[in-house]
């Protein structure tokens, strides 16, 4: 097995170059292939078989830590800056009520899921002690409705036993990376899907209008200096994040330790913050115009990349180690996803706001961009405030969630 960080980057970087060259091919293999299948997902899916057939050991890898820590924020940056603010404004209060909705959909679905477990096949499951089932339950609800401070928060409220955590961990990673897969093919085909819906997509058009608007009206070949410029935002950035970061988390950690229910002593939650502010400043000043030198672009670079060292912590022969887990979760999610859908066709919001709002919950801001992105690149902002404010509100929702479940527990 490879272990080589180095090595598995290269391998990844040679992965990713093939997927986009093969997807240029007009051979009718390739064209069929890319046509089922979109290139966001295969550069998701590619690596993740490297890990399922044992090729790579990830165990180890500081891979995921910088994607998420370096990259993502750049990239997040990149695209923030370009956004319209106005156009954005327009939206409406679709995708807010959607996101609250699933959120709603896990922490009551939970509850339903354990009742029919309950009720049909009592004996497959520990309901009691540390690693009883619903506590496990609590903790990744709190993932799912904001990320892995929450889910961490909740081990710590209703102390969970270390067995029963882990289990729900790899629950999550499996099916957080399906579910985005999923979201990922639904956004290849948006606009059929928004036909068959009969969705009013009014406000998608013109948010889409505006960001092409900008890209065309003021776009140029790029020189070394305009590169140079984009690196230097980004990167700046992503560094003035981390300087805050490690500054605040401490502190809050030390002076104000309760307030780790609402995320403040997670260095990753002020990253993500500050970049999201400063470059949303930065969105009504000359920096903008770098998206007409391949801001954007560039950003989407950087992206696959994150994309792929994804997939690379996804293994899914892991769903035949505890196969009633996945069962939970597979049974949990099918409340959410079927929520979002009937609230989200009785608004006739499009498939871009039910599957952003999905992923706003069940994934966090290191991959909701990702999912908004594949829809269109403008919605990446609108993805981060809505998981910025699902960290905020996912421990106490969690925590409600736990004692639900508690209480339906035989």
């Amino acid at each position: 097995m490879i272990s080589s960080d180095p090595v598995i980057l290269g391998i990844v970087a040679s992965t990713l170059g093939a997927i986009f060259y093969t997807s240029q091919q007009q051979h009718v293999f390739w064209q069929k292939l890319y046509q089922y299948i979109p290139v966001m997902v295969m550069c998701y899916f590619l690596p993740s078989l490297f890990n399922a057939f044992g090729l790579i050991d990830t165990s180890n890898s500081q891979l995921a830590s910088i994607a998420s820590r370096y990259i993502m924020p750049v990239c997040l940056c990149l695209l923030i800056i370009s956004v319209d603010v106005h156009s954005l404004l327009q939206l409406g209060p679709k995708l807010i009520i959607l996101f609250l909705i699933g959120a709603v959909g896990i922490v009551v679905g939970g509850p339903l899921t354990l009742m029919l477990f309950a009720y049909f096949v009592p004996e497959t499951l520990p309901w009691n002690g540390a690693d009883a089932v619903w506590k496990g339950m609590a903790t990744l609800a709190g993932n799912w409705v904001g990320g892995t401070a929450n889910q961490l928060a909740m081990k710590e409220v209703f102390q969970v036993g270390d067995n029963i955590f882990s289990i729900m961990i790899t629950v999550n990673v499996v099916f957080s990376a399906l579910w985005m897969s999923f979201l990922l093919f639904c956004a290849n085909h948006s606009a059929k899907i928004d036909v068959w819906l009969q969705a009013d997509t009014h406000q998608i058009e013109k948010l889409q209008q505006s960001a092409c608007h900008l890209k065309t009206s003021t776009k140029k070949v790029p020189s070394l200096n305009d590169y140079m410029s984009i690196f230097a935002v980004g990167f700046g950035v992503m560094g003035l994040g981390h300087g805050v970061a490690d500054f605040l988390a401490p502190f809050f950690s030390h002076h104000y330790p309760a307030l780790a229910r609402l995320s403040f002593t997670s260095e990753f939650f002020w990253i993500v913050i500050v970049v999201s502010l400063v470059s949303f400043g930065l969105s009504f000043t000359k920096v903008r115009q770098l998206e007409a030198v391949g801001a954007s672009k560039t950003s989407s670079l950087m992206l696959y990349f994150l994309i792929a060292i994804m997939g690379l912590q996804m293994d899914v022969t892991s769903i035949a180690d505890f196969p009633i887990y996945f069962l939970i979760g597979a049974i949990w999610l099918l409340f959410h996803a079927i929520l979002v859908v009937i609230v989200g066709c009785m608004m006739r919001a499009p498939v871009a706001y039910m599957a952003i709002a999905s992923q706003c919950n069940l994934g966090g801001a290191a991959s909701s961009p990702v999912v908004a992105i594949a829809f269109h690149k403008s919605f990446a902002p609108v993805a981060v405030l809505l998981s910025v404010f699902g960290y905020c509100v996912a421990t106490y929702m969690a925590w409600l969630c736990g004692e639900l479940l508690k209480a339906v527990t035989p």
